[in-house]
């Protein structure tokens, strides 16, 4: 979303009209649910998507109109055939698309896009907030649990409070709002430098995760290596938990160089209240590597953090299978624990 919003912000700058369509709500079966985004810019060009196909097409066809008209409204699609409003797609669900217009000459909007950006380097949880009333959009805010809003909409903290739940939540009543998660918090350590992380970096990074690599060897922690991680940290092993400060929203991925900076690595993210622990290595390694953690004084229960072998079960060989392979992992997780995708 950081592109998408990044572009938005750029397109208004220059004092271009634009429309952002999202998924307000969705049932059935659908090919996106709540909170897909798709931007229509004033010279026709699209950036994001709310499912493809027909949905995409006529919704895009929308989003123009409402450019032409500089008006928000929105408009449900059923997927059911046979049925009234059929547009020729057969998943079986409904989805409600909002299509909301930005005006290049609108300063308070420009604000918000430019806060909104502003904050994906902050990895923090924070959720949009739309006021929906009839007749379109009156008012858009940024919430924070910790700020309680940051950006100044005059949207009562209050009543959107119990609204900032893991997936858009859609209130009743008028007006009514609509609350997604914007940014999530949180890092994927990635521990070693070699051929798989190499590998796995640039897919992770690519799907919405911020990457920190950490290396013993400097030559394997390059900015060359690894353009898309947010950071490189060249430091031994033995220093991890001391130097990074691992949170509940972290991900800890194991590969280095050798069982034993592994296993150094392992021992200490144990002790961390990291969601995600991934270790690379067989299923003999595992076994070793669980007794040793017992006789170092990890309890049993913890073992069971650990995902070992790393990666959903896709067959995968080379380090760019085992990279998709991990990385889809991630995304399973992230979806299971948060329900926010990229």
């Amino acid at each position: 979303m950081e592109a998408l919003f990044t572009a938005m912000l750029q397109a208004l700058t220059r004092g271009e009209d634009l429309v952002l369509c999202s998924i307000i709500a969705s049932s059935g079966s659908t090919p996106r649910g709540r909170g897909a985004k798709m931007a229509v810019f004033a010279d026709g060009t699209t950036l994001g998507t709310v499912g493809g196909g027909a949905v995409e097409y006529h919704s895009t066809l929308l989003a123009r109109e409402a450019l032409a008209q500089r008006r928000t409204f929105s408009h449900g699609f059923n997927l059911t055939p046979n049925q009234t409003a059929d547009i020729g797609m057969i998943c079986g669900g409904q989805v409600v698309v909002y299509f909301q217009f930005f005006s290049g000459e609108d300063a308070q909007g420009k604000a918000l896009l430019k806060h909104i950006v502003s904050l994906f380097p902050l990895r923090k949880n924070t959720w949009l907030v739309t006021e929906i009333a009839e007749g379109g959009a009156r008012r858009m805010g940024v919430f924070a649990a910790d700020t309680a809003l940051c950006f100044d909409s005059g949207i009562p903290p209050e009543q959107i409070a119990p609204l900032a739940q893991p997936r858009g939540t859609l209130s009743r009543g008028e007006p009514a709002y609509y609350v997604e998660p914007l940014t999530t918090a949180g890092f994927v350590y990635v521990f070693g430098g070699g051929h798989v992380s190499q590998e796995l970096v640039p897919v992770i990074a690519h799907v919405g995760f911020s990457v920190i690599l950490y290396e013993e060897r400097a030559e394997f922690a390059t900015e060359a290596l690894f353009p898309t991680a947010v950071e490189t940290v060249v430091a031994p092993y033995e220093e991890a938990v001391s130097r990074l400060g691992i949170t509940a929203d972290d991900y800890v991925i194991i590969m280095t160089r050798g069982h034993q900076s592994d296993f150094t690595v392992l021992r200490q993210a144990l002790r961390t209240p990291a969601c995600y622990v991934g270790v690379i290595g067989s299923r003999h390694k595992i076994a070793a590597t669980n007794q040793r953690l017992l006789e170092d004084g990890i309890a049993e229960e913890e073992l069971k953090r650990i995902h070992s072998p790393i990666g959903l079960p896709i067959e995968a060989e080379t380090p760019a299978e085992i990279a998709i392979s991990i990385a889809a992992e991630l995304i399973r997780h992230r979806a299971a624990r948060t329900g926010v995708n990229a």
